[in-house]
């Protein structure tokens, strides 16, 4: 019996080895500059369409009497009309593909994720940090594991993906992407109006994401409002603007992985519509027009919040990331404010102490500057199933750990019905414990099943607080003062962005 004769192929070299892409890829981003962003107004569009159904619909409306312009990716006009409205289909492909991925996570957050993909790239792993739900990083299947780190592996064969499909009076046309919107009397969104263009692209989770296109300046307008107050003073309103500005070219990356800069939430900075910015907010902006905080030349990390309640964290204390050496820990106050609190606060004592106090703080108008919450047993057992640690009752509950601004590290509740104890840290407390404005707290047994937290700030208390930026406008600091108060050694300055590589091409 005979048998065919096949050439020999010895194996690849390991460092030749075909290793499967995490992901079926989409074009990145142009980079971004003070002059085009392109922020997410909504993602995850078609999400959960089977074969037979389909995702809820996405509907978009002209502003005006001229109708919305839809166009291919190449600029070829497709329909004009005043409402475009797009349903979903799942559509096989014509070549299945077979995708592979170590992830970490989830996370509470983008900084603490991005400082696990900055561990496996250190060790030459491309990591990228995704956010098909919750923050996670996904590396390629092979590689190493990280020292402390949860891994689990994912493989699948994606044979079908997701595409738009144009509804109209006689049915539906698939379309292919990404499409382009222009709107020349501006597009209806959330009870505003934005002027756009607008994209709707794909993601790399097989959904898809509508973005507008717009100029640094008036994602300003459509932030700074809503992040300050659009009524504070001139001074705070122009600090806002250049940390807004500074964060937005800071955090261009957050969102790589499917194809734009940021989005529109509080997982970036809220951006709404530009047009509501008042005359005051206009000129903060234009009196800080391209400028931003730099740390030897690269525009800072600039996080900001409500109020600190009296004293600034250090990052490492809010996220699991590395120090950023223009944050520290101070009392954030007059003179007297200052030589009453010793740092660090490392007890109940001494948080107590600083809870009690309060006289000659910056921004102590703020309403949250104190606060105090119940959680009850059942309450606290429902946070944490929706997070994931199953439904067993707390029975008691303690800080385990805090940083030296007095901030709770690590919380500690432990459950009936022989359940292991919960450890919460950093901002997986309030991302679990919703109610609480921080994580500057004390917490107390209050009777049978129930437990009272009293706290100060609402926010994480790194870098600037805006409470505090107002009431030292209000005292007649100038915003590069008011700066430099909260981010000391750093330069305002302008910043060009580097020329970006061009964009990647999808497999």
């Amino acid at each position: 019996m005979g048998c065919q004769a096949q050439a020999f192929k010895p194996p690849l070299p390991q460092s030749e080895a075909v290793v499967a892409p995490t992901h079926r890829g989409v074009p990145l981003p142009p980079p971004a500059k003070n002059s085009a962003l392109w922020v997410s107004l909504d993602d995850h569009l078609g999400a959960g369409t089977l074969v037979d159904r389909s995702a809820p619909q996405l509907t978009l409306i002209s502003a005006g009497a001229a109708p919305l312009q839809l166009k291919d990716r190449a600029g070829k006009p497709l329909i004009a009309a005043g409402r475009l409205r797009f349903s979903w289909r799942r559509v096989p492909l014509q070549e299945s593909l077979e995708v592979a991925r170590r992830v970490a996570g989830p996370f509470a957050s983008f900084e603490s994720a991005d400082r696990i993909a900055q561990r496996w790239r250190a060790t030459g792993v491309k990591a990228d940090v995704a956010h098909p739900a919750e923050w996670e990083v996904w590396a390629q299947a092979d590689a190493p594991d990280l020292p402390g780190v949860a891994l689990r592996d994912v493989s699948e064969r994606i044979s079908s993906v997701v595409m738009p499909v144009l509804e109209g009076p006689t049915g539906g046309r698939t379309l292919q992407g990404p499409l382009q919107v222009e709107a020349p009397n501006g597009l209806r969104w959330n009870g505003g109006v934005l002027q756009g263009p607008f994209r709707l692209q794909p993601d790399a989770y097989g959904s898809w994401t509508l973005l507008e296109q717009l100029p640094m300046e008036r994602y300003l307008e459509g932030v700074v409002p809503h992040e300050i107050g659009a009524g504070s003073p001139a001074a705070a309103l122009q600090a806002q603007a250049v940390l807004a500005r500074t964060w937005a070219l800071a955090n261009s990356h957050r969102f790589a992985l499917d194809g734009y800069h940021l989005c529109s939430d509080t997982q970036c900075q809220v951006y709404s519509d530009p047009r509501l910015a008042s005359q005051s907010v206009r000129q903060a902006i234009r009196a800080t027009a391209g400028k931003v905080l730099l740390w030897d030349g690269q525009p800072i990390h600039a996080v900001y919040h409500a109020t600190n309640g009296g004293i600034s964290a250090l990052a490492q204390e809010a996220w699991a990331m590395e120090p950023l050496p223009y944050v520290r820990v101070q009392a954030d106050g007059v003179d007297a404010w200052g030589q009453s609190i010793s740092v660090p606060l490392s007890s109940d004592q001494d948080v107590t102490s600083l809870l009690n106090g309060g006289n000659g703080a910056y921004g102590a108008g703020h309403p949250r500057f104190r606060w105090s919450r119940v959680y009850t047993a059942g309450q606290l057992a429902q946070a944490l199933a929706s997070a994931g640690h199953g439904n067993a009752l707390p029975t008691s509950m303690s800080v385990q750990q805090r940083g030296p601004s007095g901030r709770v590290l690590a919380l500690e509740i432990d459950r009936d019905r022989g359940a292991a104890p919960v450890v919460l840290r950093l901002d997986a407390i309030r991302r679990t414990l919703r109610r609480l404005p921080s994580t500057l707290f004390v917490v107390d047994r209050q009777g049978p099943g129930a437990w009272s937290f009293r706290g100060a700030g609402f926010g994480h208390g790194v870098g600037l607080s805006q409470a505090g930026a107002i009431d030292l406008a209000d005292r007649g600091w100038s915003a590069q003062r008011i700066l430099q108060h909260y981010y000391p050694g750093t330069q305002l300055g302008p910043f060009t962005a580097p020329a970006g590589t061009a964009p990647a091409e999808a497999p």
